[in-house]
This record gives structure tokens, C-alpha cells and sequence, in this order.
């Protein structure tokens, strides 16, 4: 899987070389700026999950999701800039979007989850996408699954666009795009917007895949194409 999808990346780099080429040989291209990436002018802001003194979900092994949910976000948006996306991660660093003055847990929280959205209206994307992990008491749940707020059809595309990539690239869930009520961040979007949980960290053999780098950029890359696709289908 990871040989399909490096192949594709390859497919892309050799069309822009190709074009660069035969570009100023042809007469058909007068600068550089000419060549329109797929996804030049779009403006994506990407949510890493939780950070800071909230680090999420937890594994049996202390794997936290705050700090894969992080990983996969960069390797996201890296993809996502390579396809001309102008990209905002609500966070670079393992910190959250609380005021440092802020003591409180409970508050910490409150402040940060607001805060997540209001970068989101600074930023004005096109689309937004928040990258978290599942954890339940039982270990047999896995699967990557994405979510969308049941009142913004726009959202429920784009989410079932990147589900859709999961499944078909991953080739280890089966699970459907959802529609789910009470995130906030998906409910104050005001734009399309999905929740992507990339897997369970209560799940032994899922969260040794969760920790291993080419399967985070499995991950990312799947997203990465479903983005392609959800752009594709409004053009």
C-alpha cells in the first residue's frame, strides 16, 4: 500500500518536471507562476488534537494522542502545501490554545477549544480538519473513522471524500463517514469541516501501527487525497 501510494506521489512530481520542461520549449509557459497546482488558492487550517497538559487519548504503553495527532498533522499539511494549499496548523508545537495565565484545567480546556475556532475564523479556510485518536475500555474497537456535523452538507462530503481514501488506501476498516452532534469545533465551523480519528490506542496491534512513521504517512496521505478529491468534485 505504501509502494501504491508513493508511486502516485512520483506519477504527480514526473507530470510537473515534464511540464517545467517542455514548458519554455513549447512557448507555452511564461514563468514558473503559470503551473497551477491542484489545490493553488485554497486555504486549509488543520487541528492537531488536544497538546499542552491535555494529551488525550492514552495507550496501555502511555502512548498519547496529543503527539501523533501532531505528527500526522504536519505530515498533512505537507502534502497539502506541496499541492499549493495555503495550510494553518491551529498548533506546531506540543502546546494548547490556552492563555498562559490560565491555571485551572477545567478552564484550560474551555479557553482552548474556543480559542481553536477562533483561529479558524482569523484564518477564513476553505476547509477545516481536526485530527484526533479514539481510546475505549475495550480493546477489540479499531479503525480510522471521520466525522461531520449533521447540518452542514458540505461537511458530510468532504468527510465521506476522505473516508472514503482511508478505506480504499489503508485497506483495515470498513467504517462510514458520521454524522455526530457534539463537537464544537465541527458545530461553530461555519464551513466544511470533518473530525478524522486516525485509529484506537486502546487497540494493541492498531496503536503499534498508530506509532510507526510510514503508517502515519499512510494516514496523512490518505486525508491528503480525499482533500484532492472533495476540491475536485467542486470544481
Amino acid at each position: 500500500m505504501v509502494r501504491r501510494l508513493i508511486s502516485m506521489f512520483w506519477l504527480i512530481g514526473f507530470l510537473m518536471i515534464l511540464y517545467y520542461i517542455s514548458g519554455p520549449i513549447k512557448g507555452a509557459m511564461d514563468s514558473i507562476d503559470s503551473l497551477a497546482l491542484p489545490l493553488t488558492g485554497k486555504v486549509i487550517v488543520v487541528d492537531p488534537g488536544h497538546g499542552g497538559m491535555d494529551g488525550g487519548a492514552v495507550g496501555a504503553d502511555q502512548t498519547l494522542e496529543k503527539e501523533i495527532a501532531l505528527i500526522v498533522s504536519h505530515k498533512l499539511r505537507d502534502y497539502l502545501q506541496q499541492s499549493g494549499a495555503n495550510v494553518y496548523l491551529t498548533r506546531e508545537t506540543d502546546r494548547d490554545l490556552a492563555e498562559d495565565s490560565t491555571n485551572s484545567v477545567s478552564q484550560r480546556k474551555v479557553e482552548d477549544i474556543k480559542n481553536r475556532v477562533a483561529f479558524m475564523e482569523e484564518k477564513d479556510p476553505d476547509i477545516f480538519i481536526t485530527i484526533h485518536l479514539n481510546a475505549l475500555p475495550s480493546t477489540q474497537w479499531r479503525g480510522a473513522q471521520t466525522f461531520y456535523h449533521p447540518n452542514q452538507p458540505q461537511s458530510q462530503v468532504l468527510a465521506e471524500t476522505i473516508q472514503a481514501q482511508i478505506r480504499t488506501n489503508l485497506e483495515n476498516t470498513t467504517r462510514q463517514a458520521l454524522a455526530i452532534n457534539g463537537v464544537y469545533v465541527l458545530k461553530h465551523a461555519n464551513r466544511p469541516a470533518a473530525l478524522v480519528e486516525i485509529g484506537f490506542l486502546s487497540n494493541p496491534d492498531e496503536r503499534e501501527l498508530l506509532k510507526q512513521a510510514s503508517y502515519q504517512d499512510e494516514m496523512a496521505a490518505s486525508i491528503y487525497l480525499g482533500v484532492l478529491e472533495y476540491f475536485s468534485e467542486q470544481n
